[in-house]
């Protein structure tokens, strides 16, 4: 672009803002539990370790052997009961099995209704990540105009950069819907 340094550089920033939040949506899409075992839905987990609430990642080693289940074999086996408290009071709907070495996590089919609850979620997430990138639009919006009110931009550069910010914004809106498809898609699957 042909701007000036400073508006070059907010455009830039701008962008930047908008793609942090396609990562806290994919970031949040993870955690939403599918059917099948992911790891990531006990990302939201903390447990008690020396009185300090811990990430269960750094307590405990996740794996998946099979496609509907999570084995959490802690690091140290007095943390067991703390884990096993901690995944029943999360909203994950999973009981785990204890057999004194590890917790083994279940995951059951989803029914239709479930399903369609789960939609519905990630079609909120989706929209609040829409929100958040059409603020960051207004904010540039009201920083160009600003840079044009002290002259340091002509009114048609504004102007550009205001549709300049559009397009960002349209092909940032189009990756939520995307990675939304994607989500309610792998949700739908049987």
């Amino acid at each position: 672009m042909a701007w000036n340094e400073k508006a070059n550089e907010a455009y830039d920033g701008f962008e930047e803002k908008m793609k942090k939040a396609i990562v806290v949506l994919e970031n949040d899409l993870r955690t939403v539990r599918a059917g099948r075992a992911n790891p990531h839905v006990l990302d939201p987990i903390t447990v008690p370790y020396y009185g300090v609430p811990t990430p269960l990642q750094q307590v405990a080693n996740i794996q998946v052997p099979e496609a509907k289940l999570l084995v959490v074999t802690p690091w140290d086996r007095s943390l067991l009961k703390d884990i096993e408290r901690a995944i029943q009071a999360s909203d994950l709907g999973i009981n785990p099995v204890n057999d004194g070495q590890c917790l083994r996590l279940v995951f059951p089919s989803l029914t239709e209704e479930r399903r369609r609850d789960l939609t519905r979620d990630v079609a909120k997430k989706g929209e609040e990540a829409k929100v958040s990138i059409r603020h960051i639009r207004r904010e540039a919006n009201d920083f160009y105009k600003e840079l044009e009110k002290a002259k340091e931009i002509s009114e048609d550069d504004c102007f550009l950069m205001g549709d300049e910010i559009q397009k960002l914004t349209a092909q940032y809106i189009e990756k939520v819907d995307e990675a939304i498809e994607r989500k309610n898609a792998e949700l739908m699957e049987i």
